[in-house]
């Protein structure tokens, strides 16, 4: 058994408690592609599962795009530490192949394909949740790409339903990108990096909008320490009357 962060539990704990996440009975799906975040996560749910005054079960399924991935150590790491897995193997990769242009952005493709392959595995197999490992990093990085590239004031919320009536939740919304890092370090845990990548099989351009957007969170913040804080809040007191939203204005 892992012994994770005092600190990181509280988080999640807080956060879970406070949007009403996880509750009594509930029957949820991790979507764990076998990165620090979703790896982390599936530890902390395992370790819910064990303290929570309440009942549920949660398994770990990871989508394969049928591009040969080794992903039997992340397999045998979910069997030593009891974490129900599955992997389930796709032609993602296959259909990419046909629908991707040359020089032109995949990673939203293989984002909305791994998503729907979740969700329907989720839907075909009695499961009313979906747990994703988005993070705070995350939720602001997809805020500044938003409001700078789409002109859309839009991020990520804790939880939401889906059209076809899957709730999905995001337990990690409040924990910092470095918590998880340190964590998965911490621990020796078996981290799926680039190489399961499948843009490193493509003959694509490389996504610079994020990584950009993040060196820019970086400099933001070493201005400025408490950025991450006033982000947090800010999330937390939308004043939509104070923009020109029609919708919201108070007449």
């Amino acid at each position: 058994m892992i012994e994770l962060s005092k600190r990181l539990l509280r988080v999640v704990g807080r956060t879970n408690a406070h949007y009403g996440l996880i509750q009594e009975n509930d029957k949820l799906l991790l979507g764990l592609s076998g990165g620090k975040d979703s790896l982390t996560l599936a530890h902390i749910l395992k370790h819910m599962q064990r303290v929570a005054p309440f009942h549920f079960e949660f398994k770990a399924v990871t989508i394969a795009y049928g591009m040969g991935e080794d992903l039997q150590t992340l397999h045998a790491h979910c069997l030593e530490h009891e974490i129900d897995h599955e992997i389930v193997d796709t032609s993602i990769f296959e259909l990419a192949q046909e629908k991707i242009r040359s020089n032109s952005s995949f990673c939203s493709f293989f984002s909305r394909m791994r998503r729907g392959a979740l969700y329907t595995y989720a839907l075909n197999h009695g499961y009313a949740k979906l747990a994703l490992a988005h993070h705070l990093d995350d939720a602001a990085e997809s805020f500044f790409m938003n409001f700078s590239y789409n002109g859309a004031l839009r991020s990520m919320p804790p939880i939401y339903k889906a059209q076809n009536g899957l709730v999905v939740i995001r337990p990690l919304i409040h924990v910092r990108e470095r918590q998880l890092r340190e964590c998965a370090k911490e621990h020796g845990m078996p981290v799926i990096g680039d190489e399961a990548c499948p843009a490193m099989r493509f003959d694509v351009k490389m996504p610079v909008m994020r990584a950009k957007t993040k060196e820019m969170l970086a400099a933001m913040e070493k201005e400025n320490p408490e950025l991450f804080v006033s982000l947090k809040k800010a999330f937390e007191s939308l004043q939509a009357s104070s923009f020109c939203d029609e919708r919201y204005l108070d007449r």
